[in-house]
């Protein structure tokens, strides 16, 4: 095996494993800080690799690597028949045995004077703050690994002055696929004489200062007569154009196809340039929403992974992986030919992108995650507020064991997609080449 392939799988594993021991510290301190009793902090799952008791809780590695967690005391409150003040209804039906069999579960670490320390019993605020933790820590880290990449590496940036001039018009389909052939049209460029360093300050008289802005006033003209203005030795010249109409893919999505936009000939300048903090919020905010849209997609995007890991079609690369294709990717990253520092800045980006995936993963509200216990926490905090408000009783505290059943039907989708991915991350993994 290749050891460059293997250090890059073995960098971002570890990096992986830190982000998980982060997201669950995420947890953890809020959990101190408002005297829930925690009796476990675990990296991983199943049996116990190595662990250390400090304290009241145990810290500890586990034989698999594919999460983590903290065990806090008194997680679903008791029956009404143990604590009456607390709820007002008890779970009937098929499901009952299992989830008062989980509510003893849940009791079985409360000791004589934890009675203020078990989970269930603390504000609803508090709740929400404990469970919001882990996402906030992957947030947090995503936003600082990002910051590193955009403000101490810089991005590239396009720069509206131009740096090749194509010399004939070729369908955008076959553009990176043949040169110029006899009888291909001149570009609207090349007719004008527009020559490499020439500097687009206007387009159809209005200034622009990026080359995205001039090339949304040339897609928007469409075809016809336009004047460009363009520095040239120091000099702003005028330069009339005539633009043709061309169907061109999307700067937004080049899956997409814009019909009859506005077409020029040439290719801009691109340098990489140090952003601050304003520009890693903004694209923090694209990142998310983008996540966001993709989580709606899971479903159809694990039909592609079961297809491409059963049946051979190739893997979707903007599709989902699990820890062992994201280590192959690191794998695949070390050993390109690229540069030291690029290889460091994929690797960065990767994993910032990651950490916001599982943070926004994270926040689904479905139990286990711990969307459905800040779902749980918020519609506790509705209640106590809506009753405080209109002076009736305050109710008692939302009985998340009522949503075992999808927990657990949650949990066993959660382990056959996570199993799912670690199969097709094997037998057909995404691949950056090729």
């Amino acid at each position: 095996m290749n050891w460059l392939f293997l250090a890059g799988f073995l960098v971002l594993f570890v990096g992986l494993l830190l982000s998980i021991a982060l997201h669950e510290i995420g947890h953890l301190l809020p959990a101190k800080l408002f005297g829930v009793r925690v009796t476990q902090y675990m990296v991983g799952f199943g049996p116990t690799l190595w662990s250390r008791k400090r304290g009241e809780t145990e810290y500890g590695v586990k034989w698999l690597p594919f999460g983590g967690y903290i065990r806090m005391i008194g997680m679903l409150p008791p029956r009404p028949s143990d604590d009456p003040n607390k709820l007002r209804s008890v779970s009937t039906g098929p499901w009952q045995g299992l989830i008062e069999n989980a509510r003893a579960v849940a009791s079985e670490d409360i000791r004589p004077g934890d009675e203020t320390r078990v989970f269930y019993r603390k504000p609803w605020w508090q709740k929400v703050i404990i469970m919001f933790g882990g996402p906030a820590m992957n947030f947090v880290l995503a936003f600082a690994l990002f910051s590193v990449v955009f403000m101490a590496f810089g991005v590239q940036v396009y720069k509206p002055v131009v740096s090749t001039v194509s010399q004939c018009v070729v369908p955008a389909t076959q553009a990176e696929q043949r040169e110029c052939r006899s009888g291909d049209p001149a570009t609207p460029a090349a007719r004008a004489g527009l020559l490499p360093g020439d500097h687009i300050v206007a387009v159809g008289g209005k200034r622009v200062d990026s080359w995205e802005a001039a090339t949304a006033l040339i897609r928007a003209h469409g075809a016809g007569r336009t004047d460009l203005g363009v520095v040239r030795g120091g000099k702003e010249i005028t330069v009339g154009v005539d633009l043709i109409a061309q169907d061109r893919p999307s700067p937004d999505d080049p899956d997409k196809i814009e019909k009859n936009v506005g077409f020029l000939g040439v290719a801009p300048t691109i340098v990489i340039e140090k952003q601050g903090p304003g520009y890693v919020v903004n694209q923090m905010w694209d990142f998310t929403r983008r996540t966001a849209v993709a989580m709606v997609n899971i479903p159809k995007k694990m039909v592609g992974v079961w297809n491409a890991a059963f049946s051979g079609e190739k893997r979707d690369p903007n599709g989902p992986v699990g820890i062992v294709g994201a280590g192959r990717i690191g794998g695949e990253i070390a050993a390109s030919s690229a540069p030291l520092e690029n290889k460091i800045m994929v690797f960065v980006n990767l994993l910032a992108g990651l950490n916001l995936a599982v943070g926004m993963f994270n926040l689904i509200p479905l139990l286990p995650l711990d969307g459905g216990h800040i779902a749980g926490g918020l519609w506790e905090g509705i209640k106590r507020g809506f009753a405080r408000i209109s002076r009736r009783p305050m109710p008692g505290y939302v009985d998340v064991a009522k949503a075992l059943p999808l927990t657990y039907a949650m949990a066993a989708l959660l382990l056959v997609m996570g199993g799912l991915l670690v199969y097709a991350d094997l037998v057909n993994p995404v691949r950056l080449s090729g």
